[in-house]
């Protein structure tokens, strides 16, 4: 059965999301910025990655984000990532090696109780946000009243993403949580 997928233009010019009528991970979002990566984890990231000029994927529930380089036009790319999406989707090949996520989360979720509020309100308010114009924020860590953040998928590299980060993360966060002083992009 043919993939229904929907192209959507994101705040950032050098990336578009597809969405899906599939889904594609449980929750969250993963996100691809090298080939080893991909080749480590996503059959269908590493798929897209070896598209000529597509520097970054990331998966989300139900959407895939592609961001290209400076040398891919979207002319050109897009008619490749549908095709590359309706192929992979519609043979059933996997999106993603669940051990090899599973392995690579273990390995991050050792937090203290304010990483833990600070994920809760970027897990149940930011993230949800900036998953509608394609991207992902994920906590890299807190450090000294800093929150470290890192800007996948739409968000990286997106033009209005220092004053989401600064007026609307920061803000929400230094609300909540007393101990924050700064939010920045790692």
């Amino acid at each position: 059965m043919s993939v229904n997928i929907q192209l959507e233009w994101t705040p950032n010019p050098s990336t578009l999301k597809y969405v899906v009528d599939r889904k594609l991970l449980g929750g969250g979002a993963v996100n691809f910025t090298n080939r080893g990566d991909a080749e480590a984890k996503s059959p269908l990231a590493l798929r897209l990655m070896d598209i000529q000029g597509v520097t970054a994927v990331m998966l989300g529930t139900n959407f895939v984000t592609v961001t290209k380089g400076d040398s891919g036009e979207w002319d050109e790319l897009n008619d490749s990532v549908m095709a590359t999406l309706d192929t992979h989707l519609t043979e059933g090949l996997p999106v993603v090696d669940e051990a090899a996520l599973a392995a690579s989360r273990q390995t991050s979720s050792q937090e203290g109780s304010i990483e833990q509020r600070i994920q809760t309100i970027l897990d149940d308010e930011i993230r949800p946000a900036v998953a509608q114009d394609g991207g992902d924020i994920t906590l890299d860590r807190f450090e000294d009243g800093i929150v470290y953040l890192h800007m996948k998928g739409s968000c990286a590299g997106c033009p209005s993403s220092t004053a989401t980060l600064k007026m609307g993360i920061e803000g929400r966060l230094r609300e909540a949580i007393p101990e924050v002083m700064e939010v920045v992009s790692v």
